[in-house]
């Protein structure tokens, strides 16, 4: 795709034989042949791999692309307008939309009660919009620990702007072990992984600047791209990984400030990046001098091989800040995190962090630093739990919603479903009636694409995980009880 600046930000204009690649062949979808271009176009929209605002290429040359009239692109055309799904403006042609009821956001939209923790809190509902396992039994271990060796650390402030040196040094040596070579001096320690990359946020962009991320993405990085001012740029995933040539041309084309990029069982696809594509997204970014912040958080939780080496190990440490937690790997109320960078770039998001606050809390650091000491014991019991999990939770799926599609990930924590009707934030409404909270497809992506997704995790046991299906299937039964056609109405967003 073709990208230009306009008074109203970002133009992307796809061509002709894109768009007929991106379409594929329809001929078996059945209806007519407009009807067939229109509905997979709108799919595409809804799906994230034609972001909005994008500049549909002329009817001839869609036409002759496809291999069909011109009076049938000219019939596609009318109906995505027609239902909100594209705009055309005098001297600008026809542009990607979204019906207001989709782009306005509702349940699982950009904001609200179905993703912030607190609204949790309290409540009789099974959460399943957040990704977090239950704490392992070395966690309290990991604190008695902690509290034994406090008395060294009271004679002293308590204030360590970069960190504690023995968890600096803990989270050094885990990442060399994993082939990134790093010193203590290259660590900051932060209140998590989303902490490091506000610090990033605030030490480099200002408003209107450019951020790349993939498409979709971790809701919460979108959110903090937005409240710094800047402007996150999609670049689609495709169904198997990264598309390298679409990351080459926004790079190219838009120029961005900063990258953030989840390499390895990126949230929420779960795509494990292979080391060549960590090669060649490495040597792109470091052509055009592009600031790559590198979220790792997940990196531990491979439950199938091994992972490739770091993606920071293709990039310069001026150009990169990797970042990772204990969140994730371990529990959410561990609220420790570190960035990885050049020592000279660690100086800098130090001096950012100490307006804000001085350091971490002490407790918590040492607790980390013995856990990520005895990661090697930790994990295997850790990991395999969770491969447990997973192919219960995808067995259960096949089972009592098999329309459902969803690829079964390497590692991490959440599967990625297809739910093969645009009604995601509709199922959201409707889980919650019977007792389940879940966060809906579009809050991933940028502009409201991926109604027909939904993220699940497999964080719970087995039996909670079995009966959350059974509850899933009466909830999805009540928003396409009147068939695919009338699921896919504009309306549909609750």
């Amino acid at each position: 795709m073709h990208s230009q600046s306009c008074q109203s930000g970002l133009v992307r204009t796809v061509t002709g034989p894109q768009l007929a690649a991106l379409i594929g062949d329809r001929s078996d979808a059945g209806g007519p042949a407009y009807a067939r271009v229109a509905a997979a176009i709108r799919l595409l929209v809804l799906d994230g791999r034609l972001p909005l605002e994008t500049r549909l290429p002329g009817e001839r040359e869609l036409a002759a692309a496809l291999g069909v009239s011109r009076t049938t692109v000219t019939a596609a055309y009318d109906e995505l307008r027609g239902g909100g799904y594209a705009v055309s403006r005098r001297g600008s042609g026809t542009r990607t939309a979204l019906p207001p009821s989709r782009a306005n956001g509702s349940a699982g939209g950009a904001t609200g009660p179905t993703w912030t923790p607190w609204a949790a809190d309290g409540s009789d509902l099974l959460d399943l919009a957040h990704a977090a396992p239950e704490a392992p039994a070395d966690v309290r271990r990991a604190y008695d620990a902690a509290l034994e060796q406090l008395p060294r650390h009271l004679p002293g402030s308590g204030y360590h702007l970069f960190g504690l040196p023995e968890l600096r040094t803990a989270v050094a040596d885990r990442l060399t072990a994993r082939g990134l070579p790093t010193l203590p001096e290259q660590v900051l320690v932060t209140s998590g992984a989303q902490h490091a990359f506000t610090l990033v946020l605030q030490l480099v962009t200002g408003p209107g600047d450019r951020v790349l991320v993939e498409q979709p993405t971790y809701p919460n990085a979108l959110d903090a791209i937005g409240r710094h001012g800047a402007t996150a740029v999609p670049v689609p995933l495709a169904d198997d990984g990264w598309d390298l040539a679409a990351v080459a041309a926004a790079v190219r084309q838009t120029a961005p400030r900063l990258a953030y990029l989840m390499p390895d069982f990126h949230n929420p696809t779960g795509l494990l990046a292979a080391d060549a594509e960590r090669r060649e997204l490495g040597a792109v970014l470091t052509r055009s001098r592009t600031l790559t912040v590198v979220d790792e958080t997940l990196v531990e939780l491979a439950l199938d091989g091994p992972v490739p080496p770091p993606l920071a190990t293709y990039l310069p440490d001026d150009l990169t800040v990797t970042v990772g937690s204990a969140s994730k790997t371990l529990w959410g109320g561990l609220r420790i995190g570190w960035a990885r960078a050049g020592t000279a770039l660690i100086r800098r998001l130090a001096a950012v962090r100490a307006s804000v606050e001085m350091g971490s809390p002490v407790v918590e650091q040492l607790a980390v630093a013995e856990l990520i000491r005895g990661l090697d014991a930790t994990l295997p019991p850790r990991r395999a739990e969770l491969r447990t999990r997973r192919d219960a939770l995808v067995a259960a799926l096949a089972e009592r919603l098999p329309s459902w599609r969803a690829r079964v990930p390497a590692g991490g924590l959440v599967l990625w479903c297809d739910l093969g009707a645009p009604v995601s934030s509709r199922l959201v409404v409707a889980a919650e009636r019977h007792g389940i909270r879940l966060a809906a497809g579009p809050r991933f992506g940028v502009d409201g694409a991926f109604e027909r997704r939904l993220r699940l995790p497999y964080t719970h046991p087995v039996d909670v995980l079995g009966s959350a299906v059974d509850t899933l299937e009466q909830a999805f039964r009540t928003v396409t009880a009147d068939g695919p056609a009338a699921a896919d109405t504009v309306d549909a967003v609750a």
